[in-house]
């Protein structure tokens, strides 16, 4: 078999495809075995393609504007879309069937220090007409203690992904008051990429016949057959939960069945940096996206 090595940039049920590839044995089928790992905390997936560790990375289009501004050729092609939704869920401590985004005024939101988790926040925030300025935002660091921090009392309100959100309304910690997804829309979220290099080779070609058919499966499975194939892979979570974490983001909308990652998607994402501020000129598509190998 060819063996293949995938890196996530962060391992959570909202990269359900990338992980079904492998766990539901599509690369199998296409004679493919593959390892995965998590990149080190501060260290890029890229440098993983860089050093040539990993052939296939879980990232985002958005990656590549900083490295477009500088005038480089980025070393990631981003081919397929992951998510083509933002699935952030704003936690509250209370049950808020009433919850309008205006009450984040003022109020303490354990958030991302930066990067495209807080970009799309402040997005979210500025569809609402919300003036992030009267938040204030916490930040104590990933992923892991931002849940243990507001698990420990710190913040009125926690942005996470799923499905630590649902982890902990079933531990009785917070609820689920609010997704930013819907007020963004669909965009280009999250992505798989690779080196043009690789791209072009049989391997690739498999992956992403590999990969089309789990775009398919992530639609019409249900989300409780998905929940049971992924469980060994997230010890610390309920296997109830992350069914109802998948369920969620399959009516989202975050894994619509088409691979390639679209124009308009991109659009979107520009949008979001150009509000952030780190993006002052919009680039091509064909600059960050390349078509999936056939």
């Amino acid at each position: 078999m060819e063996k293949i090595e995938i890196q996530f940039t962060l391992f959570s049920a909202f990269y359900s495809p990338l992980i079904a590839v492998f766990s539901a044995g599509f690369l199998k089928e296409e004679g493919i075995d593959a390892s995965w790992s998590i990149s080190p905390p501060g260290v890029s997936a890229i440098q993983a393609l860089e050093d040539g560790t990993a052939q296939v990375i879980q990232t985002a289009p958005s990656q590549a504007f900083s490295s477009l501004a500088k005038g480089e050729v980025p070393v990631a092609a981003h081919f397929a879309q992951i998510n083509e939704m933002d699935g952030f869920f704003l936690v509250g401590r209370e049950k808020d069937d009433n919850f309008t985004w205006d009450k984040l005024e003022g109020a303490d939101i354990v958030l991302f220090g930066g990067g495209q988790p807080l970009a799309m926040f402040m997005y979210a925030c500025h569809k609402e007409g919300i003036d992030f300025s009267k938040i204030n935002a916490i930040n104590v660091g990933g992923v892991a203690a931002m849940d243990q921090a507001f698990r420990d009392g710190t913040g009125a309100y926690v942005m996470q992904q799923g499905p630590f959100p649902q982890q902990l309304e079933a531990d009785g910690v917070g609820h689920v008051v609010a997704q930013s997804g819907p007020l963004i829309g669909p965009n280009a979220f999250s992505s798989v990429a690779a080196t043009r290099e690789w791209l072009a080779t049989d391997t690739a070609k498999a992956f992403t016949r590999a990969y089309r058919k789990t775009r398919i499966y992530m639609n019409e499975a249900s989300a409780a057959e998905i929940a049971a194939n992924q469980k060994p892979l997230f010890p610390d979570i309920d296997e109830a939960v992350l069914a109802d974490c998948i369920g969620t983001y399959q009516e989202l909308g975050c894994w619509s069945p088409h691979v390639e990652i679209t124009p308009q998607a991109l659009d979107v994402v520009q949008d979001v940096f150009e509000h952030f501020g780190t993006l002052k000129e919009r680039v091509r598509h064909d600059q960050v996206v390349a078509s999936p190998p056939e």
